[in-house]
């Protein structure tokens, strides 16, 4: 059973082509050509999500971690503006997602008709291509066009597209067969290399003594993994990475703020690159921006295949390469012995990132039970080769203070680092990839897209640890909010808990607000389950600001 609207198996057949095999449906009757028509598709599995904005973060999750477009579909009206969330994010994040909404015809729109408004273009800020596509006779090459263009845009330029279907009533004829139509040969059939010469570019970083390397969010990749580990050989090579970088190696520096927070003038100077190169997505660390804003590099590189962030205010070359061949070719032309003169920069920031180490090790030993200490329980918990998604705000950078287990896969939504939609996120993720996927979270980012958890395919392996310090904790830390007569506004305090919600959506829930409590939850939460679990760790608020702001001191 198919519709019978050609346009909407126009849309139907092109998503096919373009080899778009999951699409994350919410409830609507304008929608409906599309949803009768994609749920019975022999080779599109379709999801059900009714709160479009969890629906949209949901699919993104599944495209995150799959590395290719997912569509999502709803109703005409405000059903769309809740995908703009998420839009934004993936637009930030280099997601490919695919954003179909239903319409009514123009001759409906301003006139007073029921769930219409103004969809044309609605995200223009945050898209890499809108198709308006028309419901008319003689509009078939045109529509055609436009949709090629967007899919094919999501797939090369690995970001968001919006395609938008008007549909007249009737909504819900059908037909027996789902027509065919012949697309054109795209760009995703070609494979053109481009030859560049960075002999220039190559011989400037050989001269150098003071390299940095600084790696933000980045999808796993044994590959990247691999140079970078034989680049650092190169002792005037200083590599710094990110949780959700997602690369180690002894030589490699991950905790960056450890390392940066307790530099005094000298220092800075001396750890300031001639030549920095970035690659990979959003950087988290505010100390780092800031060291490298105020203390430029001669030198600027940003590898990325589709564009550069100016993030240090010095950006002097962007490469348009996926960075493993741009750093092949630095390998290859350059070689891994290192200049003389260049041996005193990375051993001596090594050296000093140990010392920081075992001032970090010396302070976790002794101290109470708050949110530093929770994470270091919880972090050292994880199973091995699982998968870890963590919210935004305090709690992503909490995870930045500590050496993780480097079989673990850390993501977050990092590109607009909003607090909303990160369950959905998750959920999404651990979905695509059937792995054990941990969840970390604070409470206000949980209770804000608690909607989540209605959702029908959410894995049994999928585990939300929620550190419930009863409001914003990161107001407590960053200067500013407590020296106002406006906390409350800030933080949001609250009393709520997460165990009747967890009890409506059928999750397995244990609280916890001690240490003992946390290490006899944490053995069983990984337990094989019947149902997903929620572990709520309950932290004194008054206390956790105090427990981080002498964790900085003491390094």
């Amino acid at each position: 059973m198919f519709p019978k609207k050609e346009l909407a198996q126009l849309v139907i057949s092109a998503c096919n082509q373009f080899n778009i095999d999951t699409v994350v449906i919410s409830p609507g009757s304008r929608n409906a050509p599309l949803t009768i028509g994609f749920s019975n598709h022999p080779t599109i599995e379709t999801l059900s999500v009714v709160d479009e904005r969890c629906a949209a973060f949901f699919a993104m999750g599944i495209a995150q971690q799959k590395q290719k477009p997912v569509a999502i579909v709803c109703s005409s009206g405000s059903a769309l503006l809740n995908y703009y969330p998420a839009i934004a994010e993936a637009f930030y994040s280099n997601i490919p997602l695919v954003v179909i909404s239903a319409d009514r015809p123009k001759h409906l729109i301003d006139i007073g008709d029921g769930q219409t408004i103004r969809q044309e273009n609605v995200f223009k800020n945050h898209i890499l291509f809108s198709a308006n596509l028309i419901d008319e006779e003689g509009e078939l090459e045109n529509n055609s066009g436009l949709l090629i263009k967007a899919l094919e845009t999501s797939v090369l330029n690995k970001g968001p597209v919006h395609i938008n279907v008007p549909f007249d009533e009737p909504l819900y004829e059908t037909i027996s067969n789902l027509k065919s139509f012949d697309f054109p040969k795209t760009a995703l059939n070609q494979n053109v290399k481009l030859q560049n010469d960075y002999t220039e570019l190559i011989s400037r970083w050989k001269s150098s003594t003071k390299k940095m390397i600084l790696v933000g969010s980045n999808f796993p990749d044994t590959e990247l993994q691999n140079v970078l580990s034989k680049l650092v050989r190169d002792e005037s090579v200083l590599v710094l990475t990110e949780t959700t970088s997602n690369l180690y190696h002894p030589k490699f520096v991950n905790s960056i703020d450890k390392l940066i927070f307790p530099l005094i003038e000298s220092e800075f100077l001396d750890l300031q690159p001639e030549v920095l190169i970035t690659l990979g997505g959003m950087v988290i660390s505010k100390k780092i921006k800031q060291f490298l804003r105020k203390y430029q590099p001669t030198e600027h590189w940003h590898i990325d295949e589709l564009k550069a962030m100016n993030t240090y205010h010095c950006l002097s070359e962007h490469i348009k390469e996926k960075p493993i061949h741009f750093l092949n070719t630095l390998l290859t032309i350059h070689g891994e012995i290192s200049d003389e003169g260049g041996e005193a920069y990375q051993n001596k920031w090594l050296t000093k990132n140990k010392s920081r180490a075992i001032k970090h090790t010396e302070y976790l030993v002794n101290t109470v039970y708050s949110d530093l200490k929770v994470f270091e329980t919880i972090l050292k918990s994880m199973p091995d080769a699982s998968q870890v998604q963590i919210s935004n705000s305090s709690t992503i950078r909490y995870s930045q203070l500590f050496n993780l287990n480097p079989t673990l896969k850390v993501f977050c939504n990092r590109g607009t680092s909003g607090i909303d939609g990160s369950t959905s996120t998750a959920i999404g993720a651990a979905f695509a990839t059937k792995e054990i996927t941990t969840f970390i979270t604070g409470d206000l980012s949980f209770f804000y897209d608690s909607n989540a958890l209605w959702n029908s395919d959410i894995p049994k392996n999928f585990r939300i640890i929620i550190l419930n310090n009863a409001g914003g904790g990161i107001f407590r830390f960053i200067p500013g909010p407590l020296t106002t007569n406006a906390t409350d506004y800030f933080e949001t305090p609250h009393s709520l808990t997460a165990e009747h919600l967890a009890k409506m959506y059928n999750f397995d829930y244990t609280a916890v607000s001690n240490l003992e409590e946390l290490n006899i939850g944490l053995n069983d939460l990984y337990l094989e389950s019947n149902q997903p679990k929620i572990m709520e760790i309950f932290t004194p608020k008054e206390i956790n600001d105090v427990v981080l702001k002498n964790y900085f001191k003491n390094l």
